[in-house]
C-alpha cells in the first residue's frame, strides 16, 4: 500500500502535543502515530514530509523538520471546519529515485481522494516528483513556481534542484501544459534562459513586478494545478535563512499573500515547499505559509470546473482580428477569457478553454491590446 511508505510523527513531536492547548491547531490535527494512522476518508488536507535533500547539492545537513511542526502547532487556527491531517514523514530512500518513487505514489493516490497534500522538504527537485503524481490522472498540468530562479539544466545532468524543471519538459510523458515563474530575479537566470521561457509560450513575472502589484498573481494560482515554492525565494531577513544569504526576495507579507491565492484557487491539488534550510528562524515563515494556504482553502468559491454559465456575466469585445468572449463571476467579481478550442487530437487540453484573468487584461482588451496569457495559451492549444 502506498501510504506503507509513511513513517509516524516524531516522538519529540507528539510529546511537544501534549502541552498545546485544545484551542491550538495542533489539537485540532489528526496524526499519524505508531499506534494509529489518520481515516483519509474525513480529510480534506494532508500535510506530508518529505527527508529528501540530495538534489541540493549546497545541503550539508538533514532535513529535520521537528522544529518547523512545533511552529506550525502552537498556530491557532482561523475559522476553519476542513479536517486536517499530518501524515508523517517520507524517508529518504536508498536513492534519490526511490525517495521520488515513494512521493510520487503517496502523492497520487491522496489526489485521487480529493485530498490536498501539502509537502514539505528538502531539495526543490522534489517537484517532479509531485509533477509525476499527475501521470495517472490523465489530465495536463499547470505548475506555478514562486522562485528566484528556473532551475534550467543540462539535458544530460541528472535531476535536481536547480535542473528540475528541464527534466519536466523533456521527460516523457509530457503532462505539462504551462509554467509560471513568480518572483524571477534577472540576475539569477541567463537570457538564454529567460528567452526559452518566451519560445516555450510560458509565463514569468519579475520579483519587482510582482510585489509592487500582488494581485497580478492571482490569476495564475486560479489556473495552477500545482505550486512549489522555493524558500530561497524569500529575502533573509524575513525568512531566517542566512546559510545561502538573499538580500532580495519576497517579504514575510508577500509570500503569505501568495501562498493564500494558492489556497483559495479551487483547481491547485498539491502544493509543495521545498529548499527549507533546516533553519529554527525559517521553521517560523514556513509555518505561516502553510496556515495561509489552509486559510485560502476555506475559502474557496467552487467555481472551477465551470458547470452552467447561468450564473456569470458575458462580455464581448471586438478587436481588429479577434472576438475576445469574458466571463464575470457574479459571486466573486473574478474574470474568464475564452480560449477558442482548437482541436488537436489531445482531448486533454480541452480543459484549458476558460482562462482566468484579471479585470485589468480586460479593461485592456477594451483598448484593443490582445492579453499576452490569452494570446500564448492559444498558441499553446494549437500545437
Amino acid at each position: 500500500m502506498e501510504f506503507d511508505f509513511l513513517a509516524p510523527i516524531d516522538t519529540e513531536i507528539l510529546n511537544f502535543m501534549q502541552g498545546l492547548s485544545s484551542q491550538q491547531l495542533g489539537s485540532k490535527i489528526v496524526l499519524h502515530t505508531p499506534d494509529a494512522f489518520p481515516d483519509l476518508n474525513k480529510i480534506k488536507i494532508a500535510i506530508l514530509g518529505v527527508l529528501e535533500n540530495r538534489g541540493d547539492k549546497n545541503s550539508v545537513s538533514k532535513v529535520d523538520l521537528v522544529p518547523l511542526r512545533k511552529e506550525l502547532y502552537r498556530l491557532y487556527p482561523g475559522n476553519w471546519d476542513a479536517s486536517i491531517a499530518d501524515l508523517g514523514d517520507i524517508l529518504a530512500g536508498n536513492s534519490v529515485e526511490d525517495t521520488f518513487f515513494a512521493v510520487k505514489k503517496v502523492v497520487a493516490s491522496l489526489i485521487k481522494k480529493k485530498i490536498i497534500p501539502i509537502v514539505i522538504g528538502g531539495s526543490q527537485d522534489l517537484t517532479y516528483a509531485l509533477y509525476r503524481a499527475y501521470d495517472d490522472l490523465e489530465q495536463m498540468v499547470n505548475l506555478v513556481a514562486v522562485d528566484s530562479k528556473f532551475d534550467f539544466g543540462k539535458e544530460s545532468e541528472a535531476v535536481s534542484a536547480t535542473s528540475y524543471l528541464t527534466k519536466i519538459i523533456i521527460n516523457e510523458p509530457n503532462n505539462l501544459f504551462n509554467y509560471c515563474n513568480i518572483g524571477y530575479q534577472t540576475y539569477f537566470n541567463s537570457q538564454e534562459e529567460i528567452d526559452l521561457i518566451e519560445k516555450l509560450f510560458f509565463d514569468a513575472y519579475r520579483l519587482g513586478e510582482v510585489s509592487n502589484t500582488i494581485s497580478i498573481s492571482e490569476p495564475i494560482f486560479r489556473d495552477a494545478d500545482l505550486v512549489s515554492i522555493d524558500l530561497n525565494a524569500i529575502k533573509s531577513s524575513d525568512s531566517g535563512n542566512f546559510s545561502s544569504f538573499s538580500p532580495n526576495g519576497f517579504n514575510g507579507k508577500e509570500i503569505c499573500s501568495l501562498s493564500r491565492y494558492a489556497g483559495i484557487s479551487d483547481k491547485v491539488s498539491s502544493f509543495g515547499i521545498f529548499n527549507h534550510a533546516n533553519s529554527v528562524q525559517e521553521s517560523v515563515i514556513i509555518a505561516q505559509i502553510i496556515w495561509y494556504f489552509i486559510e485560502g482553502f476555506h475559502y474557496r468559491s467552487n467555481e472551477y470546473p465551470f458547470g452552467s454559465r447561468e450564473n456569470y456575466l458575458k462580455y464581448t469585445v471586438p478587436l481588429e482580428e479577434e472576438e475576445l468572449v469574458f466571463y464575470k463571476s457574479d459571486k466573486t467579481d473574478r474574470w474568464w477569457i475564452e480560449i477558442p478550442f482548437i482541436s488537436n487530437g489531445n482531448n486533454k487540453l480541452k480543459r484549458n478553454t476558460l482562462l482566468p484573468c484579471s479585470y485589468e487584461e480586460y479593461l485592456a482588451a477594451c483598448d484593443q491590446e490582445l492579453p499576452e496569457r490569452w494570446w500564448k495559451a492559444q498558441r499553446k492549444n494549437s500545437l
